[in-house]
């Protein structure tokens, strides 16, 4: 999941430096876009004498099939990166144990997407569709306005989106085109993307590192977050004109989707207390203050300061330009949205 512009690329088991000798443990699972400073986790360690591994597992949807197929022998204590759009999934696989952190009282109530505490949110972002503006410019090509012009096939071919099936922005876009048109007049969407001659890749990595021009690729249009150009602008090698960023977000009524990324505990964890111990520091304003820098998206406690760039180059989407998200969101009915829009989108080319 989330795939997002992280300056730190995992490997598979990443271990946190410990002090010689150190007993106590806690396994972090995430999806591999999750970053964090080494100084953020070494500051839990010193606090609480836990030692973190993370484990990175693929694309959120990933991260959760591996926590649901080793349910019976966990490999991880807490698993990170559950959506809105997964949490039917995780329920209906039963991964995790609820747990009401203290540390939610520093959180608004509209980021809790469980009210049983199943899961515990941790960051916002707003999926939407990022531009290379210079690709633009260059050929003299208009921007696209609105999603109704990425259907058409003058954009559709210059557009790439990732896979709802794996992952998690695919999904959660997925999921608000239902929640804004219906259910006809989504796949009818899709349908016309795919017509057009849209690109589909797995992950936000491949979309966005492989195919999209901003880095080499054929695509201007990429799905994305709403705050990725600010990441282009703290990542880029020279300074940037403020009138001229690197990348800029398609804005209009409908065009972005919220996104709440969320913790929760693993069913059978024989470390539930550093597993509740590490959910708690998630949400404290030392981990928070280093989401945007290193996740570039928003922190869910309250009073986190923001980096400049985000003030800049990054936009919390306005009302009218979100997406509602359909009401039913039980694992049956999101598997068969997501059956049905591979039968639309992959199968039938």
């Amino acid at each position: 999941m989330r795939p997002r512009i992280a300056p730190i690329a995992l490997a598979l088991v990443a271990l946190v430096a410990a002090p010689v000798g150190l007993a106590q443990r806690v396994v972090l699972m995430t999806h591999d876009s999750f970053a964090v400073s080494r100084e953020v986790l070494d500051a839990f360690t010193a606090e609480t004498g836990i030692e973190v591994e993370l484990l990175a597992a693929g694309d959120a949807g990933a991260a959760l099939n591996r926590a649901a197929l080793t349910r019976a022998r966990p490999l991880a204590d807490v698993l990170f990166g559950v959506d809105e759009g997964l949490l039917a999934r995780a329920r209906a696989a039963e991964v995790f144990e609820p747990y009401r952190s203290p540390a939610l009282a520093a959180v608004d109530p509209v980021y809790r997407l469980a009210d049983d505490h199943l899961v515990t949110p941790i960051d916002v972002g707003f999926v939407g569709f990022n531009l290379d503006p210079a690709w633009f410019d260059a050929t003299g090509t208009p921007r696209p306005t609105s999603l109704a012009d990425l259907a058409d096939p003058a954009y559709a071919r210059l557009t790439v989106v990732t896979d709802p099936a794996t992952s998690s922005p695919g999904l959660t876009l997925l999921l608000g085109t239902i929640g804004a048109w219906g259910e006809e007049d989504a796949f009818a969407w899709w349908g016309a993307l795919r017509a057009g001659g849209v690109a589909v890749r797995s992950g936000w990595s491949d979309a966005y590192y492989g195919d999209f021009t901003r880095y080499g690729g054929d695509r201007p249009i990429v799905l994305s977050y709403a705050s990725s150009p600010a990441a282009e602008v703290m990542f880029a090698e020279s300074p940037v004109d403020p009138d001229d960023p690197p990348t800029v977000n398609l804005v209009c009524d409908g065009c972005s989707v919220r996104q709440v990324e969320t913790a929760g505990i693993l069913a059978g964890t024989p470390r539930r207390a550093e597993a509740e111990r590490l959910i708690d520091f998630l949400l404290s304003e030392t981990f928070q203050a280093d989401v945007p820098g290193t996740m570039f998206v928003y922190p869910v406690r309250s009073g986190v300061p923001l980096p400049e760039p985000f003030e800049l180059y990054a936009r919390v989407p306005a009302p009218a330009e979100l997406m509602p998200l359909p009401e039913r969101l039980d694992g049956a009915t999101v598997d068969g949205w997501i059956a049905r829009w591979t039968e639309v989108t992959l199968r039938t080319r």
